[in-house]
């Protein structure tokens, strides 16, 4: 069985955070965390649909610029998510270039922002044409938890103390549908885009009795009927939904540590940030950072089934197997 997610680090444990997340068999990811993004390829970052900034410090900000620079030209919407503060620093970074010739480009790039608080959003759009202005009046929504949610899955956030507010965000999959061979082979079905089509009519919960048309083949001509529901149970394993956590630069407090655990109960992977050794946990606490041992106990008292760390003190160079030693230990105890 092979997940729809597939995250990784896009950086060493040194260097700046940011977790990539890309989808099995779709040209799409999403992004959490935007320090420096150069080890992304020109082919992954257009993939990118949804970033989620934790918060703005530099080195988990300073890649909005090279997404910018990317996606400038072409016909695309970004939806960008930060903490409180959030839509002014961008907008800092948008007033920060020239936009006199943006109205040469034939395709137009939309940024869409939206600002976390405790219990609500605040929103705004941004076109290349209108030279990144805001081309809408503020919208204010509730926040309940969730900032980001389609049929198939949704993105949760809690908010967390770094001094400044920092997210906690998790990703979650409603069901994962894991397709079976000998079922396609036993209908003389091939795979094809049809699969995902299949699949997004049973996220966007469709009547199992109407009826589903399967296109495959060389330019999909050809073509078979089939009950959807009837269709699910010859062709599909439904299996509970993969769960992806990420955390990046909190203090270890009672608050922190409750909605961390909250919020990645039963992860199959958490990525969390462990800055420092635990003999130095007075210099984490002063830098509002966790010790990999925090890391480690906080990922057992989550349940999470995987954990990887992450964002290591420069100060640790050479010592890095000590920092993963440490929380390995306080996961296993």
């Amino acid at each position: 069985m092979r997940p729809r997610f597939h995250p990784r680090l896009i950086n060493g444990p040194f260097e700046d955070p940011g977790l990539y997340v890309p989808f099995l068999f779709e040209n799409r990811a999403i992004l959490f965390d935007a320090g420096d993004i150069y080890s992304l390829s020109h082919k992954d970052i257009l993939k990118i649909s949804h970033v989620f900034i934790t918060h703005t410090h530099m080195d988990h900000f300073i890649g909005f610029d090279r997404l910018l620079r990317f996606f400038l030209g072409r016909e695309k919407q970004l939806y960008l998510y930060g903490p409180e503060g959030f839509l002014k620093n961008a907008e800092g970074k948008l007033a920060g270039y020239a936009w006199n010739l943006v109205n040469n480009f034939n395709y137009k790039l939309c940024l869409y922002l939206t600002e976390v608080y405790p219990d609500y959003v605040i929103s705004r759009a941004y076109t290349c044409q209108n030279k990144f202005l805001p081309t809408q009046k503020t919208v204010k929504g509730p926040f309940n938890g969730v900032l980001y949610e389609e049929p198939a899955f949704h993105v949760s956030a809690v908010m967390l103390d770094h001094s400044i507010p920092c997210l906690g965000l998790a990703l979650k999959e409603q069901f994962h549908i894991n397709i079976k061979k000998d079922g396609l082979e036993n209908l003389g079905l091939e795979p094809g885009p049809w699969l995902n089509e299949f699949k997004q009519a049973l996220y966007d919960q469709k009547d199992v009795g109407s009826e589903f048309e399967v296109k495959f083949g060389r330019d999909r001509l050809k073509k078979q009927r089939f009950v959807l529901g009837e269709l699910a149970k010859q062709i599909a394993l439904i299996t509970p939904g993969q769960k992806i956590a990420y955390i990046a630069d909190v203090v270890s407090n009672t608050s922190n540590e409750e909605k961390i655990i909250s919020l990645a109960k039963d992860a199959d992977h958490l990525f969390i940030e462990a800055a420092f050794l635990d003999k130095d946990r007075k210099i984490a606490t002063q830098k509002y950072h966790l010790t990999a041992r925090q890391a480690g106990d906080l990922a057992a008292r989550a349940g999470a089934k995987q954990f990887s760390i992450f964002h290591f003190s420069p100060r640790y160079l050479g010592q890095e197997s000590l920092l993963y030693q440490e929380a390995s230990e306080a996961y296993k105890s």
